[in-house]
């Protein structure tokens, strides 16, 4: 059994929830880099943690792409499930739905929190993401449906990964 199998069966708590909206046109991808807070400096996708007035998940992501670059999503379809897991420091794992939009309301404009930027699907900055980011969001771009597991060290740095494609039925 590798350490994220035996890390993941100490767990008794369900994992805190969080979402990420990435919006998709013409082979370019909205990314926004993190002005301030957990992430800075990392470019990223929009989202963030349900709020009491959220009816649901979906309702979480669209809310947070608003909030952050003044755009609103239409008809989002859910593209993964991201599990993160932080041995050293628990109160960072969590559980991210990922969300794809190719079609929106509004113009991406910047914002306290976020720099918004469009890039071209094959020139998404990596160095400046997520590290987990590079085995990930390719796949969801190219159609992809998946479930993912990440542990990762007090770092933010990852140990262990274990990606799955799903099938919808």
């Amino acid at each position: 059994m590798n350490e994220l199998d035996k890390y993941k069966e100490k767990i008794k708590e369900p994992l805190r929830q969080a979402t990420l909206m990435f919006l998709i046109k013409d082979n370019k991808i909205l990314l926004a880099l993190k002005k301030r807070g957990f992430a800075v400096g990392k470019w990223n996708g929009m989202g963030g943690k349900p709020e009491p007035k959220d009816k649901s998940i979906i309702e979480t992501a669209i809310r947070e792409t608003l909030e952050e670059v003044n755009v609103t999503p239409i008809n989002p379809i859910r593209v993964a499930t991201l599990n993160f897991y932080f041995p050293e420091n628990p109160v960072w794992s969590q559980q991210v739905a990922v969300f794809l939009a190719k079609q929106w309301s509004g113009e991406a404009t910047e914002t306290d929190e976020m720099m918004p930027k469009w890039f071209n699907v094959n020139e998404i900055p990596f160095e400046k993401m997520w590290e987990d980011d590079k085995f990930w969001l390719p796949q969801i771009i190219n159609g992809t449906f998946i479930e993912a597991d990440f542990l990762l060290d007090n770092n933010q740095r990852m140990i262990e990964k274990n990606i799955r494609e799903i099938t919808l039925h």
